[in-house]
């Protein structure tokens, strides 16, 4: 099947290297080369980032939008190709299911390890970020009706967690008066012998005509992996399945009246991490055992939308179910002379209802009001293990299996708010927008009886042998409640001197919900003098100051959207690590600053010229830290946070006729960050010891480049991506506990992705 696929690949790019396939640019319009309006001037971009109908233009905050026939002509599949297209966004992704992403400098680290993430990531109106110290699904991008990326804290709209921003992934609705098809299909190969398979499709067919309609989504990824485990012997081990899909069904008795009802299934199983460890040479890793980040999702949303005279009212009930697997090789801890790893299974069941009423437009004052609530329950199954090799050498007996020491947790959180937005329009050209979220947050955590823990790991480092271990049962145990009531708030002046210029200065404000420590005051076994884990960290805090302006020119040929902004960030939630046994915890330290320029802009010089460059300047660091606030994180005043000081991207695509009735495109992108640390310097609990583990990313260029053809309803794009097999490590694991630290850039990889719309 392999070498069938792989023919397939090398027949299609020379299809497409002849000129002999087809496609449609949906952005060019039906008419292609015959439309010189839409080859010549920027396509308008709808937004509902203030949940509200809007131009992009009009929106008084900084956020980059994507179409998904944006995504499909530049091949976006996933939160990659969104980050490097968006200013001051910065993916860190150490491997599949590892996902957090960093906005204008607002991280201490990549991994944000039993931390809420500092830009929470929806899916229509579920948040999928509020996962904290797990895995965070990549979901699928094919059929979304618009990525919205908001830059800054969005605590007023979007709550908890959009401490430095939001991400919403909006999928498309089913239509009611036309049938509708589309599919894509993309071969890669990345170096010799690594498929990278990818097949989509969408159906949409109206049940009864513009009363009731039907949207099926399905997706199947089966990508080979490039890493080789020098330990397992696995070659490519960090091998993909990603399947799933979504059935949505739209019922319109009315026109005033909508529901929405939609089931979504996604399971992400990489067989292996994609970390590696640069001494062993280029692309290798090494763990005793596969590193497993196996997430499973399943959702549940009714929608219902209905229209008052004068008022749009939305109703979004969702439940998920959210599965993971969390297999870690702990063995680097100590040399891997003594076995330890962790088995987590890891149960999320959400619950979020948002209600919400927005004012119709065109009024002297525009409104939103809303409530918004939020139920999480997680279960925890914690295994530790050695492997029954290692203790039947020693003779370390008394144990089932290999598993020293088990346990189960729970913890249940919830969140409740009021939010609004009023804007007042003080005249056509400058209007006032004032915005409040007040509701509260509580989080606690239970140990649940029936585990056992064992002195396996006093023992093993000890050098005993045959000798029985000793088995004390885990007793339940019940941990304090942390609650958090506050308010955020978002004050904004916008001023427009003509239509196609917008001004605006803003203050907004964002936080994040408290944290329990999972083992919040337990002693290290191995050193019982090392520092006793903290119960938990209370929420921090940040204000954004900011300026901007968007433009557009020239009868739409030119469009710039600019920002400036300066963060104070208070109380910082931080991850620590107790230097004996790399238990995990979370706790605050001081405060840190933010200030940077963001600018996006985009051009049309000439007819099927498009020219667009984004980018930003950052400069992010600690500002204020107490001795014992530094002795605990290994921070220091004035150390950079884990963030690039510059970031950006240019990207250039000429359009051409090739027949009357075919046409075709180029295009290149090149995206550029400065190197940036991974985590503080110094080790948590030893005040000017540097930290082993601590190191920087690479600075480094990544370049793609396309080339397609499109005519009616298909299309075709052979592609390069990482044109120039740029190996550039772009992310660093801050704990030592991993043998294979480092994140680098996919390999080379070239391919052929056909796509078609009925």
């Amino acid at each position: 099947m392999k070498e069938v696929l792989l023919a397939a690949v090398c027949t299609a790019a020379v299809a497409v290297g002849s000129a002999s396939a087809y496609a449609q640019d949906t952005s060019a319009g039906q008419s292609g080369s015959k439309d010189k309006k839409a080859e010549t001037e920027l396509q308008e971009i709808i937004v509902t980032a203030t949940r509200r109908t809007e131009k992009l233009q009009d929106v008084p905050i900084s956020i980059t939008a994507f179409s998904q026939e944006q995504l499909t002509r530049e091949g976006i599949v996933g939160y990659e190709g969104l980050a490097q297209s968006t200013p001051g966004v910065v993916m860190n992704r150490p491997t599949q299911n590892f996902n957090n992403f960093t906005s204008r400098g607002i991280a201490t680290n990549g991994y944000n390890a039993n931390l809420q993430s500092t830009v929470a990531i929806y899916v229509d109106e579920l948040p999928i970020s509020a996962n904290g110290n797990s895995t965070i699904l990549d979901p699928s991008l094919f059929d979304v009706e618009r990525v919205e990326f908001l830059r800054g804290p969005q605590g007023t709209l979007f709550g908890s967690g959009s401490l430095a921003g939001a991400m919403r992934i909006i999928t498309k609705k089913p239509q009611l008066d036309e049938f509708d098809m589309s599919a894509m299909v993309d071969f890669g190969l990345t170096g010799s012998d690594s498929l990278r398979q990818r097949y989509n499709l969408m159906l949409n067919t109206p049940l009864v005509e513009d009363k009731l309609g039907f949207r099926f989504v399905g997706f199947y990824r089966n990508e080979d992996g490039y890493l080789d485990n020098v330990f397992t012997g696995e070659h490519n081990s960090n091998k993909l399945i990603d399947w799933g899909g979504r059935a949505s069904m739209l019922w319109q008795p009315t026109d005033a009246m909508s529901l929405r009802l939609t089931v979504g299934h996604e399971d992400s199983d990489p067989k292996d991490s994609s970390l590696t460890n640069p001494a062993l040479g280029r692309n290798k890793r090494n763990s005793d055992f596969p590193d497993l980040f196996v997430a499973n999702l399943d959702t549940y949303n009714a929608t219902i939308d209905y229209q008052f005279d004068g008022a749009h009212f939305t109703s979004s009930t969702t439940y998920s179910e959210f599965d993971q697997l969390f297999f870690v090789d702990l063995g680097n801890t100590f040399a891997f002379t003594t076995p330890f790893r962790l088995d987590a299974t890891a149960y999320d069941n959400i619950f979020v209802e948002e209600a919400r009423l927005v004012s119709d437009p065109g009024n002297k004052i525009d409104w939103v009001l809303g409530t918004f609530y939020f139920y999480k329950r997680r279960d925890v199954d914690y295994v530790y293990r050695s492997s029954q090799e290692f203790l039947d050498a020693r003779g370390l007996t008394g144990l089932e299996d290999d598993a020293y020491q088990v346990f189960g947790a729970h913890s249940i959180g919830h969140e409740f708010a009021g939010f609004g937005e009023l804007t007042y329009h003080i005249s056509d050209q400058l209007w006032l927008t004032g915005g409040l979220r007040y509701g509260s947050v509580d989080v606690q955590s239970e140990t649940e009886e029936g585990g056992f823990n064992s002195n396996y790991l006093a023992l093993a480092l000890g050098g005993f042998s045959n000798v029985p271990l000793t088995i004390v049962p885990v007793a339940a145990a019940v941990g304090d409640k942390a609650k958090k009531s506050s308010a955020s708030y978002k004050v904004s002046l916008s001023y427009q001197p003509s239509d196609e210029i917008t001004t605006y200065a803003t203050i907004s404000t964002g936080f994040r919900a408290p944290i329990v420590n999972a083992r919040g005051g337990l002693s290290s076994v191995v050193d019982p003098t090392d520092l006793v884990i903290p119960y938990g960290a209370d929420s921090d805090k940040l204000t954004n100051y900011e300026v901007g302006l968007k433009g557009r020119w020239y009868g739409g040929r030119l469009t710039a959207n600019l920002a400036a902004y300066l963060i104070d960030w208070k109380d910082i939630q931080v991850q620590a690590n107790r230097t004996s046994d790399q238990v995990q915890f979370a706790t605050n330290i001081g405060s840190a600053r933010s200030k940077g320029f963001e600018f996006e802009i985009t051009a049309v010089p000439a007819t099927g010229l498009d020219i667009s460059i984004n980018g930003s300047l950052n400069d992010s660091k600690v500002t204020d830290l107490t001795d014992e606030e530094a002795a605990i994180s290994g921070a220091v005043e004035g150390a950079q946070l884990a963030s690039p000081h510059f970031q950006g991207s240019v990207n250039v695509k000429y359009s051409f006729d090739v027949t009357d009735e075919m046409q075709g495109f180029v295009a290149a992108n090149m995206y550029h960050i400065s190197s940036f640390p991974g985590m503080f310097q110094y080790v948590p609990g030893r005040p000017g010891v540097e930290n082993p583990n601590y190191d920087r990313t690479d600075k480094y260029n990544n370049v793609k480049a396309q080339v397609g053809f499109y005519q009616g309803r298909w299309m075709v794009v052979a592609y390069a991506e990482n044109l120039f097999d740029d190996h550039s490590v772009t992310y660093v694991h801050p704990e030592s506990f991993l043998a294979s630290r480092y994140g680098t850039l996919r390999p080379r990889t070239v391919g052929v992705r056909v796509s078609f719309d009925y």
